[in-house]
């Protein structure tokens, strides 16, 4: 956007904050005041503006100049030591073929065109690193250039595909990094002027630092569109296709994904994608806004931990069916022993708000309940008739099919991981019950440990340790971190009533 039109449109809102008046000041005055903000917006937040260079290719890996990949956790990609790699093929018979590959593959080098660009921003002193999850999807090496510090290679620490988000963690981070101060994403207005900051790779520029671009948000809550999902993804949803963007006209050129979008204080609001806007062709691109929700997200990435997005266990009455344009979203049905059938709803209740979020459409009902997050209670109010009802559900988690990215996993004591139980209403049928017993479901048995020894197997229900009821996860590690090298579990399975298991630590 040229300046010029910016300032026309700051002048015609009269949204520029200056001591004199409006009216009183001259065109060069507010340019002048426009440019210093830009400028210092750009100044302070600029260093803190990454480029993110990816890899996917299996050379890493399978090449003769390769090291195995780590197994248990696939975000752990580890550095790439081309002097090694170097010595490995010293004495093969096509060396020097090698040697070019060798040399290919070393992202630290500026001179290497990397596979796959995109932006990053600082979250943490210590070397965490926010993108987009697109960005880092399926890589294999990630390096990571910040501006005037050199770089870093990089493992994925956790990662989101449903939210977008993915949280890099630098290998050998260097002194002095800021993380960027997060704004309110809550309280964005259409309209509102901004500032892209995006650290793209150029080919043939050697730009030591983030590219500016200037603009407005031009529409809230905005929604991906189906087609931007592969045939092989259309049962798994971003919450973004349930309307969460901000539509700037800000320039987003490609590698843009995972920059910053500031206000006009220099404030961090939202996380820019180069994803063509939702509306025609209109120039510009999509940005995640820094609301309370993305925050949430971003706190439990920051943990290095899995993102447990929250579940009712209901089926949502089609819209069309008998014409329905009320406001809220009638229940279908209600699963038995789900969240909300625990709670008191049932079929035929019309929700009308989760935690006080309105919810219009079922697109609010998914996204407020997914962000309220597994294991959490939330207050759903509904109309039942011509009656306002209300009640605390716990949730439980949604089931979101793919690997899971996080550097911290929950312990495994006795050879045991555990899950939700709520997803096996959606993953597996279990039917020899009715309603579903509380308790968690097992995820993981370890070869080898005490579990693998007495033949438990996934998708069996745990309902007591040592004769304390656990209902979630988190009350499951808590009964387990006070056991000895014994432990009594009863178990239920589909296939016969419960039974009672006894484990022994090696």
């Amino acid at each position: 956007m040229k300046m010029g039109g910016l300032l026309a449109r700051i002048v015609g809102l009269g949204v520029l904050l200056l001591p004199v008046p409006l009216s009183a000041q001259s065109s060069d005055d507010i340019l002048a005041a426009l440019e210093k903000r830009i400028q210092r917006a750009a100044k302070e937040s600029g260093p803190s503006v990454v480029c993110i260079h990816v890899s996917r290719s299996p050379d890493y890996h399978q090449a003769p100049w390769g090291s195995p990949p780590n197994l248990e956790y696939a975000g752990e990609l580890g550095a790439f030591d081309a002097v090694a790699a170097r010595k490995k093929v010293a004495d093969h018979p096509q060396r020097e073929r090698l040697l070019r590959a060798i040399a290919d593959h070393d992202l630290s080098d500026p001179t290497v065109v990397p596979e796959a660009y995109g932006s990053g921003l600082v979250v943490a002193d210590s070397g965490l690193i926010l993108t987009n999850f697109h960005v880092v999807k399926d890589a294999t090496k990630l390096y990571v250039r910040l501006p005037g510090k050199g770089g870093s290679w990089a493992n994925i620490y956790a990662g989101d595909p449903r939210s977008d988000l993915a949280v890099l963690k630098l290998l050998t981070p260097p002194a002095g990094l800021k993380a960027l101060p997060l704004g309110d994403g809550d309280n964005l207005r259409e309209g509102q002027f901004v500032l892209s900051l995006c650290n793209a790779y150029s080919p043939g520029l050697r730009r030591d630092g983030p590219e500016i671009s200037t603009g407005q948000i031009v529409a809230l809550r905005q929604a991906l569109p189906s087609s931007n999902l592969d045939e092989r993804e259309l049962h798994k949803p971003t919450l973004h296709h349930y309307g969460t963007l901000l539509q700037v006209d800000a320039k987003l050129v490609p590698g843009c994904s995972g920059g910053v979008l500031l206000d006009l204080d220099g404030k961090a609001i939202g996380l820019t994608s180069a994803v063509v806007a939702v509306t025609g062709d209109r120039p510009g691109g999509l940005a995640i806004p820094f609301d309370k929700g993305t925050k949430r997200i971003l706190e439990v990435l920051k943990r290095g931990e899995e993102v447990e997005y929250g579940f009712l266990g209901v089926v949502l009455e089609r819209p069309e069916i008998r014409g329905l344009r009320e406001n809220g979203v009638r229940l279908f049905r209600v699963s038995p022993g789900s969240p909300a059938g625990r709670a008191g709803f049932t079929g035929g209740d019309v929700i009308v708000s989760v935690d006080g979020k309105p919810v219009r459409n079922q697109s609010d009902l998914l996204l407020h309940v997914g962000m309220g997050l597994a294991g959490n209670t939330v207050k759903v109010e509904a109309r039942r008739g011509l009656r306002l009802i209300s009640g605390q559900v716990k949730l439980g988690k949604f089931y979101y099919p793919g690997p899971i990215l996080a550097a911290k996993r929950p312990p495994a004591r006795f050879g045991l991981r555990v899950d939700h139980a709520s997803i096996l209403n959606q993953r597996n049928p279990f039917p020899a019950l009715r309603v579903l017993p509380e308790g968690v479901v097992i995820r993981e048995v370890i070869p080898g440990s005490p579990a693998d020894a007495v033949l438990l197997q996934p998708n069996k229900l745990i309902t007591h340790v040592d004769g304390k009821a656990v209902t979630t996860p988190a009350e499951y590690h808590e009964a387990m971190a006070k056991v000895g090298r014994t432990v009594k579990l009863t178990i239920v399975s589909p296939e016969g009533p419960a039974e009672e298991v006894e484990l022994t630590e090696k």
